[in-house]
């Protein structure tokens, strides 16, 4: 797959969580078709499953318990949790 190169404006606005908009996931249920480039745990969050791009290799190792401040800057297409608040960063 390849990836877009980011001028320095696009990247910094990013980061500061300056983007098209953001979703809040804090219930049990399956939130496919996403395009997240962050997630970040606002909470203790239990991952039941994780969808990454195919670059990704063992993304099965982030179903686990993240602590709040996890932060993971990577393409998220789909994201179910057992318990905690997320905040997904869409492009």
């Amino acid at each position: 797959m390849a990836y877009e190169f980011l001028d320095d404006n696009v990247a910094l606005m990013r980061m500061l969580g300056e983007c098209q908009s953001i979703e809040v996931i804090s219930n049990t249920a399956a939130h496919t078709g996403k395009d997240f480039y962050c997630v970040y745990c606002v909470t203790e969050t239990v991952v039941a499953s994780i969808t990454c791009d195919s670059e990704v290799t063992n993304a099965a190792g982030l179903q686990t318990t993240l602590p709040a401040g996890t932060t993971l800057m990577l393409n998220i297409t789909a994201l179910t949790l057992t318990s905690g608040v997320v905040i997904g960063y869409k492009r």
